[in-house]
């Protein structure tokens, strides 16, 4: 005779089974705070916190770019986006500099910034193999597909 799970039931499983409780926003901002904090705390190592890492990561595979082209891919505002580069920049990773005419700019990765990006991304690998050990792999491909999918649906209602 097997004794019964103590486990709580895989949330995906769940869906369907009536009206969402509580707040979206707020629910979804404790789950990120979350899984920062575990990214984090490996990621640390490298010397970036893990929203650093995804900036340095999306300038050296996009760079060098328009400052507005990368806050639309990383979907944040311009301003986020200047906060964020300010520390990445005084690192001397990554150089704001001129562009096609007076009035543009480009973000680019130095030479140090490839190398800790390089760096930070053995960390971030360490990070996202025990986030899926963690969690188990079926449950954050889940997790990514809704993800991928809200994200869809919220841009297209913004779209029209």
């Amino acid at each position: 005779m097997q004794k019964p799970s103590s486990r709580q039931p895989d949330v995906m499983s769940l869906v369907g089974l009536g009206s969402p409780v509580g707040c979206s926003s707020f629910k979804l901002r404790k789950l990120s705070r979350r899984v920062s904090q575990h990214f984090d705390q490996i990621v640390s190592v490298a010397g970036l916190k893990t929203t650093q890492y995804s900036l340095l990561s999306h300038v050296v595979r996009l760079g060098p770019v328009k400052p507005g082209e990368l806050a639309s891919e990383m979907e944040m505002d311009a301003s986020t986006l200047t906060r964020n580069l300010q520390p990445l920049v005084a690192q001397g990773w990554v150089e704001v500099g001129p562009g096609a005419d007076a009035r543009s700019r480009l973000v680019a990765a130095t030479d140090a910034g490839r190398e800790k990006h390089t760096e930070a991304k053995r960390e971030w690998k360490r990070a996202q193999i025990a986030f899926n050990q963690r969690l188990g792999e079926a449950r954050v491909a889940r997790l990514h597909a809704v993800i991928e999918d809200c994200l869809k649906a919220l841009n297209a209602e913004e779209g029209a």
